[in-house]
């Protein structure tokens, strides 16, 4: 009996030390983090899908949900123009936004947000945002700001309007939507170009305040209805961009495991390629099917009048460069490198 006691204390012993082994961080299942997202896209956008769905989806899956994060859709916690600093702050952990909204934090990034009349096609500003080194020099600036910086795609800013646009010429008079630094193009081209919400555009183009406007490029204007009016759509882009871009609070990060790091950072890097290859894709087969069935004609301006623009795009790069010592070599990088592929 006394044996007996004696092996069923011992065999207690045991289990208790494998329940405490079980109950140990260092021994039991790995722990789970908890990130919130803020993006600027409302769920109806192609991108909360493509994009923030995505890559939420692959970083759980991929640590095997050792990260997960909670995506809200526009305005949810925050402002569109506030999810940096909600990030910087450490409100959320990670958001995506526009590279517009910060600017003034980071002036160089302007060029990612969409420099008029510099690249002709995704593939040339991969090109130097992935390959020549630009992304990661808005990288190092995002860091002393306490931000991982990453883009999400390569997309084209392309114009529609009521009639085709042949030449600089053209552009003399028209009254068109547009935003930012390619407002500001379009006005040194002739036009008069203002700024309207995205919910006033359709109405504007139908009653004739304004005669052509840019969303993106064939699937914004196809999911905001201008081919309705407008049948004339111009080539080559007005820019392409890498508007989209995610943040990431560095101390948040720094606080993950390396492994589930190096899996956040392969993951974003993965989805650029991808999501710009379909985003290109789903542009061919947006235009191709708006030219069947809606009418729609592709005009593509002449070399003479895309060198025309490209000079008059070139005096604002030129005054965007006095903004910031990093912005000006960001935009001599880039005259350097249009010029190797013989775009000026």
């Amino acid at each position: 009996m006394r044996q007996f006691l004696r092996s069923a204390l011992t065999f207690s012993l045991f289990l208790g030390l494998l329940f405490s082994m079980a109950a140990s961080p260092a021994l039991s299942a790995e722990k789970v983090t908890k990130w919130k997202l803020q993006a600027h896209f409302p769920a109806a956008s192609p991108s909360w899908t493509d994009s923030v769905l995505v890559v939420v989806d692959t970083i759980k899956e991929r640590t095997n949900g050792r990260l997960v994060i909670e995506p809200f859709t526009a305005s949810a916690l925050m402002p569109s123009k506030e999810i940096y600093n909600g990030v910087q702050r450490g409100m959320v952990q990670m958001g995506m936004t526009a590279a517009p909204y910060f600017r003034a934090q980071i002036p160089m990034v302007a060029i990612a947000a969409g420099l008029p009349y510099t690249f002709k096609n995704a593939a040339q500003a991969s090109y130097f945002f992935k390959h020549l080194g630009y992304e990661k020099m808005v990288q190092d600036a995002a860091a002393k700001e306490g931000l991982l910086f990453f883009m999400d795609r390569a997309y084209p800013t392309e114009l529609v309007t009521k009639n085709p646009i042949n030449s600089i010429e053209d552009f003399k008079g028209l009254k068109l939507r547009s935003s930012g630094v390619i407002q500001k193009f379009l006005t040194e081209l002739g036009a008069a170009a203002s700024y309207i919400s995205g919910g006033e555009v359709y109405t504007s183009l139908s009653t004739g305040v304004i005669d052509g406007a840019h969303w993106g490029a064939a699937q914004g204007a196809d999911k905001m209805g201008f081919y309705d009016m407008c049948k004339a759509h111009l080539k080559p882009p007005l820019t392409v961009a890498g508007t989209d871009v995610w943040l990431i609070n560095k101390k948040a990060f720094d606080d993950l495991p390396a492994d589930v790091q190096k899996i956040v950072k392969d993951t974003i890097e993965e989805h650029y390629w991808r999501r710009t290859n379909q985003y290109i894709y789903q542009e061919s087969v947006t235009l191709a099917k708006a030219q069947r069935e809606k009418g729609v004609t592709v005009t593509n301006l002449p070399p003479e009048e895309q060198k025309k623009m490209t000079q008059v795009a070139q005096k604002i790069w030129d005054e965007e460069a006095k903004l910031d010592e990093d912005y000006a070599k960001a935009i001599q990088m880039l005259k350097d490198y249009l010029k190797d592929i013989g775009e000026l």
